[in-house]
């Protein structure tokens, strides 16, 4: 409900009334009058006034008690009370003022300094207003401006790591993996000279001889290509990782590219690999994927993974809080991916957990800069607030979160093609 433009004259005394009426109407004011409080009150529910002369001393409801009313009522508390009265000692001034008035008209008054005491208060009603809209245009500006200066902090900082650590990784991962076919090569010429030489047993020397009768020769060369196998499987599961990282903390570029969501989400698994593991008692977290066949999307890629990176981070938290408390809502712990076209312009992508859910008024507030419901030290309320700036702000998409208490969450993130 907004305030109108008219002013409301609250008097029990119909002279009082049509002087006031005439005078304010002259001045150029829509007024409206009521006789009594309750009768202002009703008045006041349907439409807002722009500001209220109200008598203090009037049968029923007294002028005091209806400020106190009209204080009380958040839809109502802004609007400027002015009072009427005869009454002008000190201690009714002040407990006048202290019920929220903003200034004091003794009777008889005089009608210019009724209609220049309205028109000031009036005018400073609406700087008021503007001041605080401009406080609110301000703040929410230099919130916006904060979470995206600490998105792009860590998105450098990120960036930077990930790639150096990639950068050190790649030079001893290339070695070993240049060097594991000439090593197998040497192993079979190797294992084929000891073959000759199990062969010709009696001929050799006695030392070597007990050499290989102290050594269980036929299961190391039997062992050894299959160590040298897991060794190949294993830098190549490493060199996997390392070219994820550089993927997920890629360098963005001034201006969109092509990108698989599919890779994104699978390097982003990737990196949470080791989150997902069973720890102690606590089994696997299960990872469902239900991929469709999407185009590639013009985007940010590193932004777009950071998004990606702090959902399923979340949800892990979540499935994680679960199993410490004891509140096993399903048999599994399960993180469900599943990406769709939409329609023919979007694609969605919806990453749920069937963790404890949250609440209504939780969910209303979780893209809040800030807001989180973490723990001290665990959380700083900034993630989802940046991935709803990158979604809705530097791709034209949107987020959506429908969650149910004791069921799980879901967040859909859709994405313009």
């Amino acid at each position: 409900m907004k305030n109108s433009d008219f002013v409301l004259i609250v008097d029990d005394n119909p002279t009082n009334l049509s002087v006031l009426s005439q005078a304010l109407k002259s001045a150029g004011f829509t007024v409206r009058v009521a006789e009594d409080g309750e009768t202002a009150l009703e008045m006041v529910q349907n439409k807002l006034p722009a500001l209220i002369l109200l008598d203090v001393q009037m049968p029923g409801i007294d002028g005091f008690e209806t400020c106190k009313k009209l204080k009380a009522n958040p839809s109502t508390q802004s609007i400027p009370i002015i009072f009427m009265t005869a009454l002008a000692d000190t201690e009714n001034k002040v407990k006048g003022l202290s019920l929220g008035a903003v200034d004091y008209i003794p009777k008889p008054f005089e009608q210019a300094e009724v209609i220049a005491r309205v028109r000031m208060h009036l005018q400073l009603k609406q700087l008021t207003d503007n001041l605080e809209h401009k406080v609110i245009e301000r703040t929410t500006a230099l919130q916006q401006a904060q979470i995206q200066l600490v998105q792009q902090e860590k998105l450098s900082m990120l960036g930077q790591l990930v790639a150096g650590v990639a950068h050190e990784m790649n030079n001893p991962i290339s070695c070993i993996i240049s060097n594991i076919h000439p090593a197998q090569d040497y192993i079979a010429d190797l294992t084929y000279i000891l073959q000759l030489c199990q062969q010709s047993y009696a001929q050799l020397p006695s030392a070597l001889q007990d050499a290989i009768a102290q050594t269980d020769l036929e299961f190391i060369l039997e062992d050894l290509p299959k160590l040298l196998n897991s060794m190949q499987v294993s830098t190549e599961r490493i060199k996997d990782i390392s070219v994820s990282l550089r993927n997920f903390a890629r360098t963005d570029t001034s201006a969109k590219v092509k990108f698989n969501v599919h890779e994104g989400l699978d390097d982003t698994l990737l990196i949470l690999r080791h989150r997902l593991k069973s720890v102690g008692q606590r089994p696997d977290i299960q990872v469902v994927k239900k991929y469709a066949s999407l185009p590639k999307v013009e985007c940010y890629p590193g932004q777009l993974n950071q998004v990606f990176m702090n959902i399923l981070a979340n949800a892990i938290d979540a499935l994680e809080d679960v199993w410490q408390q004891g509140r096993r809502i399903n048999d599994s712990l399960t993180i469900n991916i599943c990406t769709e076209m939409s329609d023919d312009e979007n694609m969605t992508i919806r990453i749920a957990d069937n963790g404890a859910g949250m609440s209504e008024e939780v969910r209303q507030r979780i893209f809040d800069c800030l807001f989180t419901t973490k723990a001290v030290g665990k959380g700083t309320g900034l993630g989802l607030a940046i991935a709803h700036q990158i979604i809705v702000e530097k791709h034209g998409g949107a987020i959506y979160v429908h969650s149910t208490p004791n069921q799980g969450t879901e967040f859909a993130i859709v994405l313009p093609v």
